[in-house]
C-alpha cells in the first residue's frame, strides 16, 4: 500500500513564500520551483493579489511583486498570525541536531 502524497504548506502558501524571497522572478520561474503549472501559478498569483496578500505591478515587461506581511492568515482558526510569521517559518533553516543526515 502506498501512502498518498501530501504537505503540509499549501500552494498558495508556497507562491507566497517564493514571491516574498524573489519578488521579481517570472510565473514560469515559480511554477518550476513550486512544482506546479505556470496557469496555476497564475491563478494563485490572481487569488492572493485580489485578497491583498501581494501587490504586483510591471517592470518593462515583467512583473514586480511586494508581500504585505501584517495580514493575518485565511483560516478562521489561524486569523490571529500574521502571515511575516509565516513567512519567518518557511525562512528560518533547522535548528542544529534536525539535519536529515542525523
Amino acid at each position: 500500500m502506498t501512502t498518498p502524497h501530501w504537505t503540509f504548506i499549501t500552494n498558495h502558501g508556497l507562491v507566497l513564500s517564493y514571491i516574498f524571497h524573489n519578488p521579481q522572478h517570472t510565473a514560469r520561474e515559480i511554477s518550476n520551483h513550486i512544482g506546479v503549472t505556470e496557469r496555476t501559478t497564475h491563478k494563485i498569483i490572481a487569488d492572493l493579489e485580489a485578497e491583498g496578500y501581494i501587490e504586483r505591478w510591471k517592470v518593462g515587461r515583467r512583473n514586480e511583486y511586494r508581500v504585505d506581511p501584517n495580514l493575518p492568515l485565511r483560516h478562521h482558526t489561524k486569523t490571529d498570525i500574521m502571515v511575516d510569521g509565516l513567512l519567518e517559518a518557511l525562512t528560518h533553516s533547522a535548528p542544529a541536531g534536525n539535519s536529515e543526515s542525523d
